[in-house]
């Protein structure tokens, strides 16, 4: 309450619970919020109720394009270590989909654009992953460590297969034999609420009150050692070294 209205209308003007310019203000933003608290709690029970409406069969099947995925090779499976390594092979296979069957994409080359393959390896999981794959003792045998890097500089392991020779690679059509259920109404509204949030730019906003996916942490690597000659005068600094 501003202390001129008090000074003007005495202490009883507070039972009318007027409020300032600045507190109008921020009551605006706060039911704002809540409106966008309101709209992602919506947008959740959208997608629960359309994920609920379950499976349609399709009759006939239809394919949609391709797909490619690793299978022991033929002299692999005649081998009576087969049971043996289609279980790993279960563990760290690959699929990719593509419209075309060759699984070319297309790329850059001095200045033209030429298609190549599309590379595809089996599986190589870091260590948190590989640890609950499930491998037995065995399994875990044929499987060698190296380090990589992540965007930050940070190392860390991850598990090769030792022998992926005994994998190839095949293509077989991606066959759809059921699809999802829709909604129109849900589909529609769904809509509405994204292009409300991605044209005004508030999907940031939202983000942040409700998980704070947009906020930022200075970590500290304790393993740093500290330096002496931070935030010093280069006086200082030759001082210390001097002393040294």
């Amino acid at each position: 309450m501003d202390t001129k209205l008090i000074k003007t209308f005495g202490e009883d003007i507070l039972q009318y619970r007027l409020r300032t310019a600045r507190q109008k203000k921020r009551m605006q933003y706060e039911d704002f919020d809540k409106y966008l608290i309101q709209l992602h709690k919506e947008q959740k029970a959208l997608y629960l109720q359309r994920w609920q409406l379950g499976w349609e069969l399709l009759n006939p099947p239809v394919q949609q394009g391709w797909k490619r995925y690793f299978v022991l090779r033929e002299d692999v499976m005649n081998n009576k270590h087969a049971e043996f390594f289609t279980s790993i092979l279960k563990k760290i296979n690959t699929v990719h989909y593509s419209w075309k069957k060759d699984f070319t994409v297309k790329r850059k080359k001095f200045g033209r654009k030429v298609y190549v393959v599309r590379q595809q390896g089996l599986l190589e999981p870091d260590e948190l992953h590989f640890n609950r794959l499930g491998f037995t003792e065995a399994e875990k045998q044929m499987f060698y460590a190296y380090f990589c890097m992540d965007s930050s500089g940070k190392s860390y392991l991850r598990y090769a297969f030792v022998e992926p020779w005994r994998f190839v690679l095949v293509v077989k059509p991606h066959i759809i034999y059921k699809v999802r259920k829709m909604d129109a109404a849900i589909n529609k509204r769904i809509a509405e609420i994204d292009n409300y949030l991605k044209r005004n730019d508030y999907e940031k906003r939202q983000q942040k009150i409700i998980g704070g996916k947009y906020r930022y942490y200075h970590f500290v690597d304790k393993d740093i050692p500290n330096n002496d000659f931070k935030n010093k005068p280069v006086t200082r600094i030759i001082d210390m070294i001097k002393e040294t």
